[in-house]
């Protein structure tokens, strides 16, 4: 299940990363976006567990540690942060940590928060 789920989370990352090649010239919109995407569906997936238990072992498996921790990337994110960092961007480096943190848990948040509401 985590193989299936990480190999289909990241195609979806590679896919989002060429739609989004043309938009990160100076910023890394693709691995911010595959980070919000995933903590927003990891927020959902939680939510609903903690809320109704209806997700088997399995598939918490193939969903959350598989696909989302295939879509999402501390590594790639942590690179990109040394990049800003040793070319002396620390504008973007300040950006790219604080709004990557605060938009990626403001994320799970929203994800459980519309499970709860439903």
């Amino acid at each position: 299940m985590v193989f299936v789920g990480g190999g289909l989370g990241s195609v979806a990352r590679y896919g989002l990363s060429k739609a989004l090649y043309h938009y990160s010239l100076n910023f890394p919109w693709a691995t911010f976006c595959a980070n919000a995407v995933g903590c927003f569906l990891i927020g959902m997936l939680l939510g609903g567990i903690n809320e109704t238990g209806t997700l088997t072992t399995h598939q918490k498996l193939l969903f959350i540690t598989g696909f989302c921790g295939g879509l999402t990337t501390f590594s790639t994110f942590t690179f990109e942060n040394f990049s800003f960092l040793s070319g002396g961007q620390l504008f973007y480096f300040f950006i790219y940590t604080l709004l990557s943190f605060g938009l990626c848990l403001g994320f799970v948040l929203l994800g459980q928060f519309i499970v709860k509401a439903l």
